[in-house]
């Protein structure tokens, strides 16, 4: 079973593993609806109740497939945590209107943004509202009047960002609390762990959501890069001294050590890929077997 963690002292209880659905659709494995409903289906009874969407996923198009799936049983709908994202205008036939690929943090994009995922996804209300992505335009105080407006109105029960540098987190956080950055960290982009992305989670005891955090595969595809052979080579090792783990749980179990209490989004369409996951709660390496990876990663021996 998964473990639960709570995002803030007093925030949303969410899986410590985290279903990705982005490749659900036809940006991936464009899955039919019995398909995503056996996915939901069997996650929830590992204990994985925790659901990553956005709006432009699949062209604007998941999130109600998703819906559909879900609506063949309702009745999980309590037991699981919907998170989705806004604020990203991609260029498709979806959205006729959008001429240019760009940000729109304003309180109306993002009410309208929220009220149409709700529809999509077949519900009254998100666990979690993340801004995708930050813009050199967003207005703090328009982005809280939109939070405070979904809140009050019991659409939303959370917000938080994703992709927001550490001064970009603080200043929307001064206006209105944020429960989590979803931030991409792996073996493969180490900028997180020493741009103060997760020094600025520990400080303020909140958890950071992890995107990509197998390095989008690389890891497992680039096997002539110099970078990925020593990562394979270390992790090989490490998982065998630990017992018969695979390079992926190594990489995750390897996120997981870190004091911010990551939760790893999963962008997978297989099941089997989460139950791996769940897994490494089993292993808890050591300090140096920690480094020997990040070495690995850099070719540098640190300082």
């Amino acid at each position: 079973m998964s473990i639960k963690i709570n995002l803030t002292k007093n925030g949303p209880s969410f899986s410590k593993i985290v279903f990705g659905t982005m490749n659900w659709g036809v940006w991936g494995a464009d899955l039919n609806t019995n398909q995503m409903l056996s996915l939901i289906q069997k996650s929830h009874e590992l204990g994985v109740t925790t659901f990553d969407h956005a709006d432009i996923y699949g062209h604007y198009t998941t999130e109600g497939s998703f819906g559909k799936a879900l609506s063949q049983n309702p009745s999980i709908r309590q037991d699981l945590q919907l998170v989705s994202k806004c604020g990203i205008q991609l260029i498709t036939p979806n959205r006729p209107s959008t001429k240019v690929h760009s940000y729109d943090t304003s309180r109306k994009h993002i009410i309208l943004s929220l009220e149409n995922s709700l529809k999509e996804l077949g519900t009254d209300y998100i666990d979690l509202l993340l801004i995708h992505r930050p813009s050199p335009l967003m207005d703090p105080n328009e982005i809280a009047e939109a939070f405070s407006r979904l809140k009050q109105d019991g659409k939303v029960l959370h917000f938080g960002v994703s992709n927001f540098t550490p001064s970009q987190f603080e200043l929307l956080n001064s206006r209105i609390p944020l429960v989590t950055n979803q931030i991409e960290a792996s073996i493969l982009h180490l900028h997180p762990f020493l741009d103060g992305s997760l020094d600025l989670c520990v400080q303020k005891e909140i958890k950071p959501m992890i995107w990509s955090p197998l390095g989008g595969g690389k890891v497992f595809t680039n096997l002539e890069d110099e970078q990925i052979i020593r990562i394979r080579e270390v992790c090989t090792k490490i998982g065998k001294k630990y017992g018969n783990y695979g390079i992926d749980q190594i990489l995750i179990a390897w996120l997981l050590k870190h004091p911010s209490a990551m939760l790893p989004v999963l962008g997978t369409s297989k099941i089997s890929r989460i139950e791996s996951a769940l897994k490494v709660m089993e292993i808890e390496l050591s300090t140096e077997d920690w480094f020997e990876i990040w070495v690995a990663s850099t070719g540098e021996p640190i300082p």
